[in-house]
């Protein structure tokens, strides 16, 4: 059974730190890249970040130099470091793996929610 199950979300206040983790069951992270997306009501997903096998992860511009992704091979799990956060990063956020890029995923978590507020 291919799973990835996120967690992590929560409430946070503006400004605050936050880390999502994202367990991959059933096929191995390493081989696959890895990307983050966020979705709010009403918008557009967002694809927040590529962890890619081939090139330096990619940020969207606007989590750049705020958001960090990282992958720990050992524990199958990659993880999203969110800092100095704003309002506008509350969303649902889902990990994703695309075996050949991220710009074609062949599995998706469920999502965890993020909401920051004061």
């Amino acid at each position: 059974q291919v799973q990835l199950v996120e967690s992590g979300g929560g409430l946070v206040q503006p400004g605050g730190s936050l880390r999502l983790s994202c367990a991959a069951s059933g096929f191995t992270l390493e081989l696959y890249n890895i990307a983050w997306f966020r979705q709010a009501p009403g918008k557009e997903r967002e694809r927040v970040l590529c962890i890619s096998k081939s090139a330096p992860t990619s940020y969207a511009d606007s989590v750049k130099g705020r958001f960090t992704g990282s992958t720990d091979n050992a524990k199958n799990t990659v993880y999203l470091q969110m800092n100095s956060l704003k309002p506008e990063d509350t969303a649902r956020y889902y990990c994703a793996a695309g075996y050949w890029s991220c710009d074609d995923i062949n599995y998706w978590g469920k999502g965890t929610l993020v909401n920051v507020s004061s």
